[in-house]
């Protein structure tokens, strides 16, 4: 959500706001305050407080699905198309940590319309996971297969919780946990 405009600049204050205080805890003026505009002034880029959760999980629910469906598909075989969406799903998480503890608190505060659509989203990128753990452990059925990949979510996605080494020395960490649990998955059928 970096970026230089001035919407990606409110996005990722709010995102920061909603980790820390939860996206019920966060007026408009709290987001306009740290971006310093009026809390009223962000109605110029967002229609509602609503909409701005909204773009904010939609997005990153896309985003992992796009660049995760383009990484995969630019390896050479299933195990390294399984390691990129490792590496994705891990570099996302730590570049992201706001993003993951929202995602997991403040889902249920979106319009059922927006959560369905993240949902959606969720779904087809577990299933890129899915047909390639299947691809490489072709023993291994859909039902397990998708624990599996739901499991490396959890994993990786902790770090808002589990962080605590240098960036540099949890990305290897993350890595190397989630490939051995992937690569162990053939052993628990």
């Amino acid at each position: 959500m970096a970026g230089g405009s001035r919407r990606d600049e409110i996005l990722a204050a709010a995102a920061d706001l909603f980790a820390r205080h939860g996206y019920r805890g966060v007026s408009i003026y709290d987001i306009g305050a740290a971006v310093g505009i009026s809390g009223p002034a962000l109605y110029r880029h967002f229609r509602s407080k609503d909409a701005l959760l909204a773009e904010m999980l939609v997005s990153i629910s896309a985003t992992l699905l796009s660049e995760g469906r383009r990484r995969s598909a630019a390896a050479a075989d299933a195990p390294s198309g399984l390691a990129a969406l490792v590496d994705w799903h891990v570099e996302f998480a730590l570049d992201h940590l706001p993003l993951i503890t929202i995602q997991f608190r403040d889902l249920d505060s979106l319009a059922e319309a927006d959560r369905e659509e993240v949902r959606r989203l969720q779904r087809e990128y577990v299933e890129t996971w899915v047909r390639l753990i299947r691809e490489i452990h072709p023993e291994v059925g859909e039902p397990a297969a998708r624990a599996a990949a739901h499991a490396v979510f959890g994993l990786i996605n902790s770090t808002p919780h589990s962080a605590r080494l240098a960036r540099a020395d949890m990305e290897v960490l993350l890595r190397t946990m989630a490939l051995a649990a992937l690569g162990s998955v053939a052993a628990t059928v």
